[in-house]
């Protein structure tokens, strides 16, 4: 049996800190879907086809990474993909309370769904997707944090 993994986000935009949990990932599964998903409390500044095209981008050269985008509940897209397993990146404790609240959520929506926890390296713990818009919004220099570079900012 395959051991697909989602690493799910809205990801806007995908950080290098995100590159280095599916870097982290990579070995411990066959198959990592990176899902796109619509998270109602976050105001996305990018489309979602955006999103999917920068992240495709940077794993064309990796088959066993795949992007999409979902709607809905993160366990029942990881019960269409027949994923098994739900990576979720951790920066510091603040994360680790969310995260584990959201286990205890969606072990209750999916009881055969394990959540795995990668620690981001110290290098990102700092950085965030929200850092970067506002970097780029104030028009300073965000290239530290992407692999990719952003359309220019229009109010």
């Amino acid at each position: 049996m395959e051991k697909i993994a989602v690493f799910a986000g809205s990801f806007s935009p995908f950080t290098k800190g995100h590159e280095d949990i599916i870097a982290k990932a990579l070995p411990l599964f066959d198959k990592i879907i990176i899902a796109i998903g619509h998270n109602y409390q976050k105001k996305d500044s990018f489309t979602v086809e955006q999103r999917l095209r920068w992240i495709s981008d940077l794993y064309t050269d990796e088959p066993r990474v795949s992007v999409r985008a979902y709607t809905g509940l993160t366990t029942e897209f990881c019960r269409q993909e027949n994923a098994r397993y739900l990576i979720r990146g951790v920066r510091n404790t603040l994360d680790f309370i969310q995260e584990e609240n959201m286990h205890d959520a969606n072990q209750e929506l999916s009881s055969e769904m394990e959540t795995i926890l990668m620690f981001a390296s110290p290098k990102w713990r700092a950085v965030s997707s929200t850092l970067v818009r506002e970097l780029w919004s104030l028009g300073a220099d965000y290239s530290p944090y992407l692999s990719y570079k952003l359309p220019d900012y229009q109010q």
